[in-house]
């Protein structure tokens, strides 16, 4: 992994165990999905992505699940509608995100029954360094 690409799996992990909040991009307020990402991506790099989950699937470029590295943005349709959710790829696996009310941002495998069935693609986007 390319050592700046570490600096946005650290400001994920960080963020763990913050509360979900609907339309949060800070971890004093909470996150929603796409507002963590957006925190993640400028403290890390001090990069401005789009709000919304659907926006930023357009960001960066796609990549295959076998491509995957550590900091790609992995997009899911869990209300029925492609690209209602991101998360972030930590490596082995697994990603970082915020879930839902009543959660707190955590890691889930891409390997669930859950994930798998609701995979929309994944993105990467490089920090300009």
């Amino acid at each position: 992994m390319r050592p700046e690409r570490s600096e946005a799996l650290l400001q994920a992990l960080l963020a763990l165990g913050v509360d979900y909040s609907y339309g949060g991009s800070s971890p004093v307020t909470g996150f929603d999905c796409s507002g963590l990402v957006v925190h993640v991506y400028r403290e890390a790099w001090g990069m401005r992505l789009p709000r919304t989950a659907r926006e930023q699937s357009d960001a960066g470029v796609p990549v295959s699940l076998a491509e995957l590295q550590a900091g790609d943005l992995l997009f899911y349709d869990t209300l029925n509608q492609p690209y209602s959710h991101v998360g972030i790829y930590l490596g082995d696996d697994r990603f970082v995100h915020a879930p839902k009310s009543g959660a707190r941002v955590r890691v889930e495998s891409l390997k669930g029954a859950y994930w798998q069935q609701r995979f929309n693609g994944a993105r990467r986007v490089e920090p300009s360094l």
